[in-house]
């Protein structure tokens, strides 16, 4: 994968504000480009078009002034109605971008919001909880909805797009995977891109945002544990590919006939992802 600097920066090192993909920021967690992939035909995937974060309520003027600055024209909201109406997205004056969120939960009780009662936040229990939300991802009928839309405003819409949930790193890091896989990238690849979240140089952004509400649930969190519910393993990705692929014989399968990525449309998103 290539780390280009923001426009006008040298190569010897990151620009300000970008560090590899990610972008610095001030109150946006995890924002980066999830382009510059190697694909199966020898081509790479383009960057500067497709870019991934969690959200954006504490977004500062730099870092709106930042997102303005990188195009976007179309954001895929994967939260659901109860996390966009408690964590509302900042917006820069100039935002045109078109919006699509699902109108329900896409989620039940989200890691960052803790739930399930007063309870020990084991690092087992931890991983437990985790393993779940990846194991339900493939059959809720709202995340379906969503990657749907996902994949549709992808191949219909021009432009720079933002795929975002809260932490941006669940939901999130599954439509990206999901995408670099239709687009040709390896599996190794794209399950390191989905592991690129743990050198997030902003966590501390996300655990300002999410452990108050987690430890008024569970007390102190042994930090082994909250890097299972704050990062990401191989295995909550593995364990999402091992459902589709039980439930539907490959991952190419489920996609065409689950999110409506059949060939025409898979050919059209290499056509314009991949240089």
């Amino acid at each position: 994968m290539t780390s280009d600097s923001l426009p006008g920066a040298s190569n010897s090192a990151p620009a300000p504000g970008r560090i590899g993909p990610f972008y610095v920021t001030q109150g946006i967690h995890n924002l980066r480009d999830y382009g510059g992939y190697a694909t199966a035909d020898g081509g790479t995937v383009r960057e500067g078009l497709l870019f991934r974060s969690g959200q954006h309520m504490e977004a500062s003027e730099l870092d709106l002034e930042l997102v303005q600055m990188l195009d976007i024209r179309t954001v895929i909201d994967l939260r659901g109605n109860s996390e966009r109406e408690g964590f509302p997205c900042r917006r820069h004056a100039n935002f045109t971008a078109q919006v699509i969120a699902y109108d329900g939960e896409t989620s039940n009780s989200p890691p960052h919001e803790g739930g399930g009662g007063t309870v020990e936040m084991t690092p087992q229990r931890a991983r437990e909880r985790m393993l779940a939300v990846y194991t339900r991802m493939p059959v809720n009928p709202a995340m379906i909805w969503i990657f749907r839309e996902y994949f549709k405003a992808l191949d219909e819409n021009d432009g720079g797009s933002l795929v975002h949930c809260f932490a941006g790193k669940d939901r999130t890091g599954i439509a990206a995977s999901l995408l670099l896989h239709v687009l040709g990238v390896h599996r190794d690849d794209y399950v390191a891109e989905f592991l690129l979240t743990n050198d997030a140089p902003t966590r501390e952004i996300l655990e300002r945002q999410s452990l108050p509400r987690m430890e008024a649930h569970y007390g102190r969190i042994d930090p082994e544990a909250l890097h299972n519910l704050m990062g990401v393993l191989p295995e909550y990705i593995e364990t999402y590919i091992a459902e589709v692929t039980r439930d539907h014989g490959s991952l190419d399968a489920y996609l065409a006939t689950i999110l409506g990525v059949d060939g025409p449309r898979k050919e059209r998103l290499i056509a314009k992802l991949v240089a």
